[in-house]
């Protein structure tokens, strides 16, 4: 494959244009009155009945009847089925769809289930399917392929197709070079609107979706982009100097997909020029890509959180089992911790019993101020809201937040408990306990997961731990301490 800046300085100096690679073809139309036959109309999902259907055709070994069950269905909805039928009923599936199994079902596939179904698959079969997709979806179907299959799928491919998959798969994980795609239209400056519409018109060999046209100096740098909209509205004999943006948001190739999706949303972006170091442009992301991301970033925040892992119920099953285990491991260590704390209070809880009763509530409720605290700031901090030059002002607010929740179910608790027990003194201490406890939730749910980020530890991943261990220690320090302090018996 001919790189695109070689192909855009060739075409600067005969006055032609330059575009990316066109594999994309348009969907079939899909018969709807069959297609309502297997759709949920209120949630747009397969229905059960449909499901057994197909399971039923595959344990009879029927490919014929399962092929014609499958082919009105939009891609999407394919996909959707090999994730919702049982793991042993895939491989069958995709023999009996043959080639209905195409590159769009591939790409919208649930990466778990793509993976065994890539695994069945032979390097050629493979190879093909890549072939047709867009590099973006190509590369996240090979590069969770062991180094030995991935070598022998690139093998399988045309030279100009393997280039640009290898040059993907050389940027990190989750970076724009990984998400970003190589059809794109760029043209010279010195153009007019009427050689860009020309070219646009005649060209059989031209991107099929587009919403802009980049604009490149001679060094293949973007200088500007130009909206559909404005080429068609625009006089012929303008040139695109004249009609063209220049300002504009450019992505660097290395820059994380979470930061791209908070370009895109900060700007209202539609489509987004990627650039190399040099500054070159080397492909576009699109908003369709972004929504993805911002999916996949808001569930896996609140995953790591909890410390489920990747909650894919996709996920194998012996993964799923060592992700969870090791969270829940170090969540022991945190309560070992805590109950050591209580150990050092075992006389005073042994002439008061009444303290075994209220501990819970004093650890509980912080530990669940806590988690509020902590869930607001890792989202500002992920979205951006929370930066530098206004910590200081969130951390005060948290503080005032913290303290007005302590005092008021401070308050309630005391009251409750003299009605229940008719001790003041163990009222007083249990509202001294809670405030203390509040405020300390509230200061750990801020700090922790700053003082994280400021690490370059992800916040999401540890925060939890840190901020449980705080809430449950120091919460029975505080009653514990308090009755001891004031000699409860």
């Amino acid at each position: 494959m001919e790189r695109e800046e070689d192909r855009v300085e060739t075409l600067l100096a005969d006055g032609t244009v330059d575009h990316g690679p066109d594999h994309g073809e348009d969907t079939p139309p899909v018969d709807e009155t069959r297609h309502s036959e297997s759709l949920d109309e209120e949630d747009n999902t397969l229905k059960p009945r449909f499901i057994r259907k197909v399971t039923d055709a595959l344990e009879a070994d029927d490919q014929e009847q399962v092929y014609n069950l499958v082919e009105p269905l939009h891609p999407a909805d394919i996909a959707d089925l090999f994730e919702l039928i049982d793991g042993e009923y895939r491989a069958p599936l995709a023999r009996a769809i043959n080639d209905l199994l195409g590159s769009e079902v591939m790409a919208e596939m649930n990466d778990w289930v793509r993976e065994d179904l890539v695994d069945d698959l032979e390097p050629e079969e493979v190879a093909e399917l890549a072939e047709q997709m867009e590099t973006d979806d190509a590369v996240a179907m090979i590069e969770d392929l062991d180094e030995e299959d991935q070598q022998a799928v690139l093998a399988e491919m045309e030279p100009e197709d393997r280039a640009a998959i290898e040059s993907a798969l050389s940027f990190p994980e989750e970076s724009a070079g990984r998400l970003m795609s190589r059809d794109f239209i760029a043209v010279p400056e010195h153009l007019t609107v009427g050689d860009l519409i020309d070219y646009m018109r005649e060209s059989r060999d031209l991107a099929t979706e587009f919403w802009e046209v980049f604009i490149v100096d001679p060094k293949h740098r973007p200088v500007g982009t130009c909206m559909l909209s404005w080429i068609l509205r625009a006089p012929r004999s303008v040139p695109l100097a004249d009609v063209m943006k220049r300002d504009q948001t450019l992505i660097p190739v290395a820059m994380d997909q979470e930061e791209v999706a908070l370009r895109f949303q900060k700007y209202a972006l539609i489509s987004a020029a990627v650039v190399d170091d040099a500054g070159r442009l080397v492909g576009q992301i699109t908003v369709d890509d972004v929504v993805h991301i911002i999916q996949e970033e808001a569930g896996e925040d609140a995953l790591l959180l909890s410390g489920a892992g990747e909650g894919d119920i996709n996920e194998p099953l012996p993964r799923t089992i060592r992700t969870r285990m090791w969270w829940l491991f170090i969540n022991l260590g945190t309560a070992i911790l805590a109950s050591s704390v209580v150990a050092l209070f075992e006389a005073t809880i042994t002439r008061l019993v009444t303290l075994a009763v209220l501990m819970p509530i004093v650890t509980g409720m912080g530990g669940n101020a806590a988690t509020q605290t902590m869930t607001v700031t890792v989202r500002a901090l992920a979205t951006n809201q929370l930066t530098s030059s206004n910590t200081w002002r969130m951390i005060v607010r948290e503080w005032w937040i913290a303290s007005a929740n302590g005092w008021g179910l401070g308050l309630l608790m005391a009251m409750t408990c003299q009605v229940i027990y008719q001790d003041w003194m163990l009222s007083f201490v249990l509202l001294l306990a809670m405030i203390l406890n509040s405020i300390n939730a509230g200061l750990s749910g801020v700090l922790i997961p700053l003082g994280l980020d400021k690490l370059k530890i992800d916040p999401a991943v540890t925060s939890t731990v840190f901020v449980t261990t705080m809430t449950d220690t120091l919460g029975f320090f505080f009653f514990l301490g308090l009755a001891e302090v004031f000699a409860l018996h």
